[in-house]
């Protein structure tokens, strides 16, 4: 970001600021401080060099960052769940812009563009879970905008099941009321030449907790970026993701995780598996620790299993601690091929190599499937991930 020098440069003793041929470049100091606005127009022309875009395939995603979008209403199918209300509701509801505001110009796009917005709202106190899936985008350039709120004390899992054609971006506001225990799990199963944008931003407030899955298989390019403000003494959030991609798949998530308040807690665990030439994959974890927030307690860590020649795996956490009264912080990124002990130790006892290698991925990504809450949603991602291991040569 720059901002022009004004005319009294003047410091002090006579000496004057060097204008720098008229602008002064002020670097964003911490990530708290990146530009957000809902007016695609405030944001500059997006050219591939910013951070958070030179990763990502700009001519597969520029229909979505430049272009119309539809933001019409689009069709959807909600299982019924007693205590879970999913209905339309205008822009101008009161929740709309709670949980945060875009910081990119897709997402801004996205927000500007929908029509109406889907709002999910858990009123129950015992636990339910509530899928909604969404097939019909078609292959029009589509904008979305999807509220998800957890009243105070209510219990629930929300499933946002992703499916068929689709180049859409949209943004996701997840609302998490005090004493809430909320998971929201996404599964990005969309069609091989799909396109996907997605931000979601979510609040978690006094002694709530928010476990967000994030579920990434499908797709010719699935970009989801995660932001959590823990807002309140006793917040709890955990973020988990899982990502398979294959020969000439773009997969990325760029997580981020704000401990506001004292006495917070996060966890981030992303793995992913890379197969066939062209794949790839981007992660970036991002963690700030502000000065009022004394007594955190944070770690996050990626890993990335190669299982082939040909692949990319990006990944790059990063750190930020204002405070030093915490309980702890830290984090980890580790990118590597098959361990060879492992698979001889199958090996040694009867098993072959190709069952061997199908194990050891099964086993590498199963402990994030076990944080899903859906036992049906349980299976039938062991049942993708095995699908998508048909591909992985012996």
């Amino acid at each position: 970001m720059s901002a022009p020098v004004t005319e009294d440069t003047t410091l002090q003793h006579g000496a004057k600021a060097h204008s720098d041929g008229g602008w002064a470049l002020v670097p964003v100091q911490t990530r708290s401080e990146r530009f957000s606005s809902v007016d695609p127009a405030e944001f500059p022309e997006v050219t591939g060099f910013e951070s958070e875009w030179k990763l990502t395939p700009l001519v597969s995603v520029r229909p979505l960052i430049d272009g119309p979008l539809d933001g019409s209403r689009y069709e959807y199918l909600a299982s019924d769940a007693s205590g879970v209300e999913v209905s339309w509701v205008g822009r101008d509801d009161a929740r709309v812009g709670a949980a945060g505001t875009p910081e990119e110009k897709a997402s801004a796009r996205a927000w500007s563009s929908s029509e109406a917005v889907l709002a999910i709202t858990v009123s129950t106190e015992t636990h339910v879970e509530a899928t909604v899936t969404r097939s019909a985008f078609g292959d029009a350039a589509r904008a979305a905008h999807t509220i998800i709120e957890a009243r105070p004390n209510s219990v629930a899992t929300i499933v946002l099941q992703n499916t068929g054609a689709a180049l859409l971006s949209e943004n996701v506001e997840i609302l998490v009321g005090d004493g809430a225990q909320l998971t929201v799990v996404t599964v990005q199963e969309w069609d091989d030449d799909a396109v996907h944008l997605a931000s979601h931003f979510a609040t978690v407030g006094r002694d709530a907790r928010l476990r967000h899955i994030v579920v990434s298989l499908g797709g010719s390019v699935v970009r989801v970026n995660p932001s959590a403000h823990l807002i309140a003494p006793g917040a709890d959030v955990e973020l988990f993701g899982l990502y398979f991609a294959d020969a000439g798949q773009h997969l990325e998530h760029r997580v981020y995780v704000e401990h506001v308040a004292a006495n917070t807690r996060s966890r981030v665990n992303y793995k992913g598996a890379l197969n066939g030439k062209g794949a790839h994959t981007v992660w970036v974890g991002d963690v700030l620790i502000g000065p009022k927030a004394a007594g955190t307690d944070s770690y996050e860590q990626n890993r990335n299993l190669v299982l082939s020649e040909g692949t990319r795996a990006d990944s790059v956490p990063n750190l930020e601690i204002e405070t030093g009264d915490i309980l702890g912080a830290g984090h980890a990124s580790a990118t590597g091929r098959f361990d060879d002990e492992q698979l001889f130790y199958l090996q040694a006892r009867g098993i072959t190599e190709r069952e061997a290698r199908r194990l050891v991925v099964l086993g590498f990504l199963s402990e994030i499937v076990q944080k899903v809450d859906a036992g049906a949603l349980q299976d039938r991602l062991k049942l993708a991930i095995e699908n998508e291991l048909q591909g992985v040569d012996s």
